[in-house]
């Protein structure tokens, strides 16, 4: 009945048990923004989201304390806080972060191709140059594609929820680059870390020796780690380290793209210490000191610490030690996080993302040809987090497929939501029931299948409803109301369209317990009320529908344009239906079906055409 996750730090499946039940702190690593973020990127963030999601929903349960099964009841605030790294590090970052070129020339380069070749938006004005223009057109990019998918924490930053802009859960490293220097500054003086160099020159190290838990989270032992174990330590970067594994803290180089002053010379921060600034700050408030904050024992800072599983080793494992030592009384008894979640790796048909294979997508690089977020959304959540993710785009279509069936469901629910249920099938499947299988599936570690498995049912199994030819399988509702013209699912989602929830998730668990109370039968609210529940976690039914374009042949669903070469298949298929050549008509529909269009026949000699 409680929520049950694998922590890759205690590396097992365990009841997440939060300091606060009632407010629950998570920190995402987030973008560096000297690209577009790709689909893999987005699988991290999403499946973070969806916890999320889940963790405020008043179907989660939460325990107090290991031994507790029953819980406390959602719905609860969950404060999320993602970082944009906008700082211009060094593309060996992996390997200490002191070689290599600078992110941001890199990304310079790459802007100025573009504008030469012309590829660059309309409008769009930003100095290859400048590295603060870089970043800003890339971060603003994410959040478009952020906001597309319905990632709940970049709708609260900018607003889009319709809440007021709260930029503080979007912190940016550049301009947090003070509070890093004094974190660095705590660190040498409680003996974690060490400057070496000439005055004014230097580079700080983080001190591995002096945290013993070192290597807890990703298996990587400080023994392992002295021989160079995984390629990660650079033999040039070592001469001056008390140990091969000590972590860049602070790199003075004036020649670098962005820098900034501070007592050991103008430079620039390394990466891992700036997640332990904005974490610090965004979840404990813009004015907390990072010189004095001091938390007791080895309490967690937050309770929930998210990203990619390559961030595993070396970013939060050094993010541990540093956040620890600079915050915690007993340092090694600390472990930053309560929880640290990590999805696994996005794979595209079977093999993994690289530009040279043809195979690497971003977000908008799929939008501009056609697809829907909200499937784009769905076929990146589906599978397991803790397993790793096939993107085809055979599923993708399967993802839409399954949107679009879900929505014009919920249309036909919207317009029968006060009508009595009639029903008197032996096979009916209580909605509760689909409502406490939905809450145990995602209770056990997130469950995707298992819940969106429950979502199918709801809509097309025997004992719930589906929509069948503009009609519900259990009545007709055009026999009961008056839609102008209910013959089409078209014509149902018009009217009742699906862009907006019409209930609060306080009123849906309201139906859901009061139908509880009184041992109550499926009715049409319910079912409404089991939607809205779900989708808040799903966040797939509940959004603007891809536009449909009507002609006099038929109507274009899904965002699809009247292509010429789909109209003359259709208007030869009507020719062929009016001679009665239906061996010609089931021909030309098979071609168009060939092309990747699927057509349906609806009221008034009209089809209805989607991508198959």
């Amino acid at each position: 009945m409680t929520l049950r996750i694998y922590n890759s730090l205690t590396h097992r499946v365990e009841p997440f048990i939060p300091a606060d039940p009632g407010r629950v702190t998570f920190y995402t690593c987030g973008p560096t923004v000297y690209d577009d973020a790709h689909i893999g990127n987005f699988r991290s963030f999403l499946a973070a989201d969806v916890l999320r999601r889940w963790i405020e929903s008043p179907l989660c349960r939460l325990s107090r304390n290991v031994e507790d099964t029953e819980g406390i009841p959602g719905p609860r605030t969950v404060v999320h806080v993602m970082n944009i790294t906008d700082v211009g590090h060094m593309t060996d970052d992996a390997e200490g972060g002191e070689h290599g070129e600078d992110r941001m020339a890199v990304a310079g380069r790459r802007l100025q191709e573009a504008k030469k070749a012309g590829k660059l938006p309309a409008g769009v004005a930003v100095d290859p140059s400048n590295p603060y223009q870089i970043a800003e057109f890339y971060a603003g990019r994410f959040i478009e594609d952020a906001l597309a998918l319905g990632l709940k924490l970049a709708h609260e930053a900018t607003g889009k929820d319709g809440s007021k802009p709260d930029p503080t859960l979007m912190p940016r490293a550049t301009a947090n680059v003070p509070g890093m220097i004094e974190v660095i500054a705590r660190l040498i003086a409680s003996g974690h870390a060490y400057a070496v160099g000439p005055a004014g020159n230097q580079t700080v190290y983080f001190s591995v020796q002096t945290f013993e838990p070192y290597g807890r989270l990703s298996g990587n032992t400080l023994d392992n780690l002295r021989t160079g174990a995984g390629g990660r330590i650079n033999e040039d970067n070592q001469a001056q380290k008390k140990h091969p594994a000590d972590f860049l803290l602070w790199k003075s180089d004036a020649s670098h793209v962005m820098k900034w002053d501070s007592p050991w010379g103008k430079g620039y921060p390394g990466w891992h210490i700036e997640c332990s600034v904005m974490s610090l700050r965004g979840l404990r408030g813009a004015s907390t000191s990072m010189s004095t904050f001091q938390l007791p024992n080895g309490q967690p800072l937050i309770d929930i610490h998210s990203g990619g599983e390559d961030n595993i080793f070396p970013h939060h494992e050094c993010e541990i030690a540093q956040s620890c030592c600079a915050f915690n009384a007993e340092p090694q008894a600390g472990s930053f996080a309560k929880l640290w979640f990590h999805p696994r790796f996005l794979l595209v048909e079977g093999t993994k993302m690289s530009k040279s294979k043809g195979n690497f997508f971003t977000a908008r690089d799929l939008f501009a040809k056609g697809i829907e977020p909200a499937a784009l959304r769905l076929q990146l959540i589906r599978t397991n987090y803790r397993s790793n993710a096939n993107f085809t785009h055979d599923d993708l279509k399967s993802a839409s497929h399954d949107i679009e069936g879900w929505r014009d469901a919920t249309s036909l629910l919207l317009a029968v939501r006060n009508s009595l249920w009639k029903s008197e099938s032996e096979h009916e499947i209580p909605i509760l029931d689909l409502i406490r299988d939905f809450q145990s599936s995602m209770n056990e570690e997130l469950n995707m299948a298992g819940a969106i498995a429950k979502v199918h049912m709801l809509f097309s199994g025997d004992g719930c409803f589906a929509p069948a030819a503009g009609a519900w399988n259990r009545e007709n509702p055009s026999s009961q109301l008056a839609y102008g013209n209910p013959n089409t699912i078209v014509g149902i989602t018009k009217l009742y369209p699906t862009s907006h929830p019409v209930m609060s998730l306080d009123e849906a668990m309201g139906i859901v317990n009061k139908s509880e109370r009184e041992n109550g039968g499926n009715s049409f609210n319910l079912a409404l009320a089991a939607v809205h529940l779900i989708d808040a976690v799903l966040g797939v039914i509940f959004g603007q529908r891809a536009s449909s374009t009507e002609i006099e042949l038929g109507i274009f669903l899904d965002g699809l344009t009247p292509d010429p070469a789909i109209v003359s298949k259709l208007e030869e298929r009507r020719a062929a239906r009016a001679a009665k050549d239906f061996k010609r008509s089931d021909v030309i529909r098979d071609e168009l079906l060939s092309m990747g269009f699927a057509i349906k026949d609806v009221a008034g000699g009209k089809v209805e055409v989607r991508r198959a």
